[in-house]
Parts: C-alpha cells; structure tokens; sequence
C-alpha cells in the first residue's frame, strides 16, 4: 500500500515538470492531425449511415413517435452524432495509448530512472520488437473483451465496471511491461508481474477511470458544434496526460518493486566472505646464517 500510495504522488509531481509537458504535445499533434483528417472525409458519411441504420428500424421509429409526444423530438438531431462519437471513443484511447507507449513511455521511463533509481542495472529483458508485439496483443485480447462484453452493458452496474476494468487491464499489461522492459530481465519481470498483479491492476484501472473524463468533454463536442474543433483536441490531449500520468506511476511503482527484489536476493544469496589475506610471522621466518657461503660471497 505505502509503495501505491508513494508511487502515485510521485507520478503527480513529475507530471507538472516541463519536460513531461513538453513531451505530451508529440502524440497530441499526431492524434489530432490524425482525428480531424478522418473527421474531414468520413463525419458526414458516418453520420448519414447511422442516420439510415436508424430510420430503417421501426423500433426506433416508434421511440421518435414517443419522444415527439412528451416534447424531446430533439433528441433525434443528437443521437447520431453521439453514436458516432461513443463508437470511435475506444478506438481513440487505445490509439492515444498506444502512441504513448511509444513516443512517452520510453523517455518517461529514462528521467524516472535517471532520478531515482541510477543504480540500477539494466538487464534489457524486453526488446522494442517483444514490447511492440506485447502491446498488439494485449490490445487485441482487450477489444475482443469489449465487443464480447457489450450485451452486459445494458446491465446498469457493469457499464459502470467492465470498461474501466478492460481499459485498466490494458494499461496494466502494456504501462508495466514497457516500465520494466529496460531495467529487469524477463525472469524478474515475471516475478513482478506475479507478486503485484493485483496492484498494478488497480493502478490501470484507476487511470481507466480517470480517462472517462475525456470522454465528456468529447461527447460535448458533437453536442456543441461551434466548440468541436477546441473541444476534441482538449479531450486528445487530456487522454495524453491520463496515459502520461499512468506510465510515470507504473514506472515509479514497477523500478520500486524491482529494487526491492534485486535487494531480497542479495539478502537470500547471504553475506559475501572475502578471505582475509595471509599473515606472515615474521619471527618464524629464519634469518640466513652468517656463516653460509652466500654471506660470505656478498661479504
């Protein structure tokens, strides 16, 4: 808990110094580069195919009828855009993710190393090409989970539980391998992995939640078309700073931990005994005899 608990408030601080800053505007330029270009060719399009998907539906026909009769037919003009928006939403985390993974993590990673913890060997048990294919496949597992979990989420409990837990599973399994892929070996990881699953969990699934917060302010935007274009790159790089945060926390909690470890088995392995060197007597050394040849020789 105390390694949780300091881990986190480290995090915070690093998260206001300049270079961390600094470091959050390249995956902001490229996600937002990226979310306007699509915006640009296929909104309208989107909007028009879920506009169709839902004209075709007599359900949804009459729950417009409905609507008109109490008085919020307006709804109609919103849910389109909103469908669109929570639809692409994942894919912007796990893009935004992904993008800090690669462009952050690493240099996040070096100044927490560089600070705290310079003493510590780096073993490399995790190449860039292992972290690329770690973080594809755990990306993967965590959307099939998504799409096989979505008929739960009518349930109101779980909507509240299942996402936050998929996204904290997921930024658990790629923020801690990236954490350690420098400094541990992939035994030592392993073993981390293994004594601290269930924290590392929690602190994925706390910045989970942290990074439905965005999500508002990008939902806000399709509802204010005037603030669309100030408000999606805000929520961009808001998801930038919570998967920033999450990777400065996992870096300082996964170097703690394995510190501790090197430290416990230098602990098991017992005290090093160096021999003590040789002590000559001196006295018991025999003097030469005056009266041996080569005495006389050097005489």
């Amino acid at each position: 808990m105390n390694l949780f608990l300091d881990s986190f408030w480290r995090a915070a601080t690093y998260c206001l110094r300049p270079r961390v800053i600094a470091l959050s505007f390249l995956p902001l330029v490229l996600m937002v580069a990226l979310m306007l270009g699509l915006g640009y060719f296929y909104w309208e399009n989107a909007l028009d195919w879920v506009r169709v998907t839902l004209e075709a539906s007599s359900f949804i026909n009459k729950l417009w009828a409905w609507l008109e009769s109490v008085g919020a037919g307006g709804l109609k003009m919103v849910l389109a855009p909103l469908i669109v928006i929570f639809a692409v939403t994942p894919v912007i985390v796990v893009l935004s993710l992904l993008t800090v993974a690669v462009l952050m993590t690493p240099a996040l990673t070096l100044l927490v190393a560089e600070r705290r913890f310079s003493e510590l060997e780096r073993k490399r048990g995790g190449s860039l090409v292992f972290s690329l294919l770690w973080s594809l496949g755990s990306t993967l597992l965590a959307l099939i989970a998504l799409i096989v979990s979505i008929p739960l989420w009518l349930v109101p409990p779980l909507i509240l539980v299942l996402p936050p837990l998929i996204w904290g599973w997921l930024t658990y399994r790629v923020m801690a391998f990236d954490a350690l892929a420098e400094h541990a070996s992939a035994e030592e990881r392993r073993e981390i992995f293994r004594r601290h699953r269930g924290w590392l969990l929690g602190i994925g699934v706390f910045c989970g939640y942290l990074g439905a917060a965005p999500s508002l302010i990008w939902a806000s935007g399709a509802l204010l078309a005037a603030a669309f274009v100030i408000l999606v790159p805000l929520a961009i790089w808001i998801y930038t700073l919570v998967f920033a945060f999450s990777s400065l926390w996992f870096a300082h909690y996964c170097l703690s931990a394995l510190r501790a470890l090197r430290a416990e088995a230098v602990l098991a392995a017992g005290p090093v005994v160096v021999p003590a060197p040789a002590v000559i007597d001196v006295e018991a050394v025999p003097l030469p005899d005056d009266s041996s040849p080569s005495s006389n020789t050097t005489r």
